[in-house]
């Protein structure tokens, strides 16, 4: 399925406004899998095109037999895969049977609470772990540990993929998530979400010096056009994707990267990720936007062996989700957590250090 916009580095709107997951069937008896409303300055594309832009893992070729049957409607009638999406087109692929239900297994997995009473948990997420089960990955994630761990409680005795869940961070982007262990808890959370009256930093490691101490970055986010599995930035006025907003202040400048403290003011899908890139400073060793290259630096051999041993200790992007607060759902006491950063990202940070004393001696 496609991943929903839970909060990704951060957190939260459960599913885009321009994209729904449906169970009911059409009038024709098939099932809606997929529901796309093209943004209002939508150029002319093929709906075939369209559609593999958005859908992760489609190929074209699936997504040109899909409209081969009449499974792909725009406006409610059936389109060929040649057809051009017009702005405000409603884009829909149907089935004959129901979208794959995800049948959660708790599983036994170990988890780093770093706080629990009856409403709620706040755990620290090691990098690696997907947070909740989607295409590819439907065991083995955080919420098949909580399921395990919570496993009397009713919110979490379904099969609910995000049983609690009111934000999440990447697989490979460690650090704080708070769970919510009643529906009343949930609601609580989510809403404080929803009004950015909760309090994240993160912790990053960018290629090359940045030009100011501290700084806001400010450009919507939403899915590339040119690379599906990666978010882009675009003006605030052009009417696509979502407002989004991040705070930064350097935090150490290690000759060719920049250790940041993020502050985000929205939670959008890869904001982070996606913002530094925009501004030309892509997260370290994030394989996804490009930071598994050299893209600072000398030329020498020496460098790029150090660079290399760097992406070995490091083999993620350099991001950290360091500090959560928020107010708790029942006592209205306002709770802030902070968690040290992991050995891997730490060992990179210590290795530019040295780097950098070795080169100005």
């Amino acid at each position: 399925m496609l991943e929903d916009n839970i909060d990704s580095e951060f957190d939260s709107d459960i599913i885009d406004d321009d994209i729904e997951d449906a169970v009911e069937p059409t009038d024709g008896g098939q099932y809606e899998h997929y529901r796309f409303v093209a943004d209002p300055k939508q150029g002319l594309l093929r709906v075939d095109k369209f559609l593999v832009n958005r859908i992760e893992h489609a190929s074209r070729t699936k997504v040109q037999e899909a409209a081969d049957n009449d499974c792909i409607l725009v406006n409610g009638t059936a389109a060929k895969a040649n057809y051009r999406v017009k702005p405000g087109d409603v884009v829909t692929i149907v089935m004959s049977y129901p979208p794959r239900e995800i049948e959660i297994i708790p599983e036994d997995i170990p988890i780093n609470i770093v706080y629990e009473d009856d409403d709620l948990l706040v755990v620290n997420k090691n990098p690696g772990m997907v947070v909740h089960p989607g295409y590819g990955n439907y065991t083995g994630t955080l919420v098949n540990a909580l399921a395990w761990h919570l496993r009397d409680l009713p919110l979490f005795s379904g099969n609910d993929p995000r049983p609690g869940l009111v934000h999440r961070i990447d697989k490979d982007t460690s650090g704080l998530l708070v769970v919510a262990k009643t529906e009343k808890a949930k609601l609580s959370l989510a809403r404080q979400f929803f009004n950015k009256t909760t309090s994240r930093t993160y912790v990053a490691l960018v290629w090359g010096q940045m030009e100011n101490d501290e700084g806001t970055i400010v450009g919507n986010i939403g899915r590339s056009v040119s690379d599906r599995k990666q978010m882009a930035v675009y003006p605030p006025d052009s009417g696509i994707g979502k407002h989004a907003v991040t705070h930064y202040r350097v935090l150490e400048r290690l000759g060719y990267v920049t250790l940041v403290e993020c502050r985000l003011e929205t939670g959008r899908t890869h904001q982070i990720r996606a913002h530094f890139k925009s501004i030309g400073h892509i997260l370290f060793n994030d394989e996804r936007y490009g930071g598994n290259a050299i893209l600072k630096g000398t030329t020498f051999t020496k460098y790029r062996q150090f660079v290399n041993n760097c992406f070995e200790v490091l083999p993620r992007q350099a991001l950290h989700a360091k500090t959560l607060g928020f107010a708790h759902p029942t006592t209205g006491e306002y709770m802030e957590f902070d968690s040290e950063i992991p050995t891997d990202m730490a060992e990179c940070i210590k290795r530019w250090r040295t780097y950098i004393v070795g080169r100005d001696n």
